[in-house]
């Protein structure tokens, strides 16, 4: 539906093509596509079924780019479309990010390209115009656990820099963007530990931790010379050649809730993929009424479970009893806490091959939430680059 609704808003008629009775289309009728007669008399799971799903389909479009949508702005409140300057704005892909986090009630962990926004409560540059409510409402759910003394957590998994070169001045940007997006939501945790009394006894980390992926592979004698004998030695490939040291880029665009609901798609968090006026993007969002909390009354560990434990024993290299408790304090500590050693591995002037690939990401945050350069690494290795990121006077909407 989505596809055909694009391609009769790019298709449309112009100039002379107007005054044509008909006009040839390319565009195949579902109907008569072989593979899909029949489609509706398939086999099929029954509501039944332990294993069914429910899933629904959620976009960023805008009526500029999509035809279908009502002509009458009236109308667009019904559709849960929003209205901009002469243009209707589906964000549904947002406002399922926010519904998921409101309901989650145990952790989330989040794989995407980016993640930056909520800038109107960064400590500056407050009007940015980053405004997606994700990571502030991820920062506010685990607030109101802290407050009520209930346990919560969030893993965020991201690429160690954002496509492009990482000293260039558009990563440079991003980074600075995701820097006082970490900022914003481990400040906003320390207040509420303090509030609650617990600053004492617990740490921002304790419920909130940022991961990269990584690898290094020992060369073999006569690849290790062939690096160092490179006549492009100087340059930052030659230089990760040499230490057998690369990133593994992140470039899904998923959140997982509670094991029981599982959201993918293609949009990034950030401005552009959520806003609805700009990127145009799809996402579905799914879960099994057998495997949830409210029917299982216990941890469910339907497919939305395997998923998460498998994608865990990949980057974690194995899987651990508590990993089936997200967000036990014991769990949070431990996959930390491995983070952190793989890291060392990863940044050593040793080159030792690693048997796990998640990384804690690369800065520091102190007890108060203080987000700052890691000690000795303030840029990424071989590469360069600020991992922090610096400010930069380009066009913001490139960046956000």
């Amino acid at each position: 539906m989505n596809f055909e609704e694009r391609w009769l808003k790019a298709s449309k008629r112009h100039g002379i093509s107007k005054l044509k009775a008909s006009q040839d289309d390319a565009l195949l009728k579902i109907e008569r596509i072989p593979e899909m007669i029949g489609i509706a008399e398939a086999p099929s799971l029954t509501v039944d079924d332990p294993e069914g799903w429910h899933i629904q389909v959620f976009r960023s479009i805008d009526s500029s780019s999509v035809k279908g949508f009502p002509k009458d702005p009236k109308e667009a409140p019904s559709r849960n479309l929003l209205c901009g300057k002469n243009v209707l704005i589906d964000m549904s892909i947002h406002t399922a990010y926010i519904n998921a986090i409101r309901a989650a009630q145990h952790f989330i962990y989040i794989e995407n390209q980016y993640f930056l926004g909520s800038s109107y409560n960064w400590d500056s540059h407050k009007d940015i115009g980053a405004n997606n409510l994700i990571p502030m409402e991820i920062a506010l759910k685990i607030a109101d656990k802290i407050r009520a003394n209930e346990r919560f957590a969030a893993y965020i998994l991201i690429p160690m820099w954002p496509e492009g070169v990482p000293s260039g001045a558009p990563t440079q940007r991003i980074l600075y963007w995701q820097h006082k997006t970490m900022q914003m939501m481990y400040g906003t945790i320390y207040k509420a530990l303090v509030d609650a009394g617990l600053e004492n006894d617990y740490e921002p980390q304790d419920y909130l931790n940022f991961f990269c992926l990584g690898n290094r592979e020992a060369l073999n004698r006569e690849n290790s010379l062939n690096a160092q004998n490179s006549t492009c030695e100087n340059t930052p490939q030659a230089s990760s050649k040499k230490n057998g040291r690369f990133m593994i880029y992140i470039h899904s665009k998923g959140m997982i809730v509670d094991d029981e609901y599982v959201l993918l798609g293609s949009a990034n968090i950030n401005q552009r993929s959520m806003e609805g006026t700009r990127d145009t993007e799809i996402a579905m969002g799914a879960y099994q009424p057998r495997h949830t909390w409210a029917r299982k009354r216990s941890h469910p560990q339907g497919q939305i479970y395997g998923y998460r434990m498998s994608l865990w024993a990949e980057h974690i290299g194995g899987i651990e009893g508590c990993f089936e408790q997200p967000e036990s304090l014991e769990c949070v500590r431990r996959v930390r806490s491995l983070g952190e050693l793989n890291w060392k591995q990863f940044a050593d002037e040793r080159v030792t091959e690693m048997k796990a690939h998640l990384l804690k990401y690369p800065v520091e945050v102190d007890r108060r939430g203080k987000v700052g350069a890691l000690p000795g690494c303030a840029k990424f290795p071989d590469v360069g680059g600020k991992i922090l990121g610096s400010f930069t006077a380009i066009q913001e909407n490139l960046t956000i």
